[in-house]
């Protein structure tokens, strides 16, 4: 059990800002590897908060700035206010549609289709994008903030990828690629802690000494490798696009289906 979760670990944290859909590649793995974890979305979850508290580390200059100047300081002020604005239409339509979601898509055929869709997308997208006209994180407006955050809710479906539909979504709205990426980033504290937290609390009398273990083996180890992975990615895209994930996305996604349908 123990090995299977730390490979877990290691899967969600090097995909986890990719936008290959790190929540896709888990409920793939428990489904072909028969991963009998802690209740509900607790695993998935604390391997996501991992991977987010390495990119609050990351940028924690950033953020603290934030938090001790908003009231005072209109352009952290702002920044916030965004950030706000991006993240309710996902946590409006998670904690509505909550259950149907994790009761009627969690399973790996779902994850497959939307990687292959997500995969033509954004060879789609990367073809035809508009021209860049943002290119700093603090000149993203209000509107083009809570268009990404519409986008955001694409990613509630498994294999949608948050990253991909929000930076995908950014890169429609003229911003430039390693901005989009990091506004994602950004993105995904709120909604990934609000959800993480939430389902670790609602299930928390489930927890046993072993789902505990699982929960900080698999915190501890998302956390290394996202902070490994976030520094490469956006080295990576000052010369290089997505169309590598794209392909990516597909050829996974393909090897899935034939694995399931035949």
């Amino acid at each position: 059990m123990i090995f299977k979760a730390i490979f877990m670990a290691l899967i969600c944290g090097v995909t986890e800002f990719l936008p290959v859909s790190s929540n896709g590649h888990v409920i793939i793995l428990k489904e072909l590897m028969g991963f009998e974890g802690p209740a509900g979305m607790m695993f998935e979850l604390s391997l996501q908060l991992g991977a987010i508290s390495a990119v609050c580390w990351l940028y924690r200059s950033k953020l603290t700035h934030t938090v001790l100047n908003a009231t005072r300081n209109p352009t952290d002020r702002l920044f916030a206010f965004k950030i706000l604005l991006a993240f309710l239409p996902a946590a409006i339509v998670g904690f509505v549609f909550h259950h149907y979601i994790t009761e009627h898509l969690f399973n790996a055929r779902v994850v497959a289709t939307m990687l292959i869709l997500g995969g033509i997308a954004i060879l789609t997208i990367e073809k035809y994008k508009p021209a860049t006209k943002t290119v700093t994180v603090d000149d993203i407006s209000p509107k083009t903030a809570l268009i990404i955050g519409l986008f955001q809710v694409l990613s509630l479906i498994p294999g949608v990828s948050r990253s991909g539909a929000t930076i995908m979504g950014a890169l429609l709205l003229g911003v430039e690629r390693k901005v989009a990426t990091e506004f994602s980033f950004f993105l995904a504290i709120p909604i990934i802690f609000v959800a993480g937290l939430y389902d670790i609390f609602k299930n928390r009398h489930e927890l046993s000494s072993d789902s505990v273990v699982l929960l900080v083996v698999g915190f501890v180890i998302a956390f290394v490798c996202a902070l490994a992975v976030v520094k490469w990615l956006l080295t990576y895209l000052t010369r290089h696009g997505f169309i590598p994930f794209a392909w990516y996305r597909i050829i996974v996604g393909s090897a899935v289906l034939a694995y399931l349908f035949f």
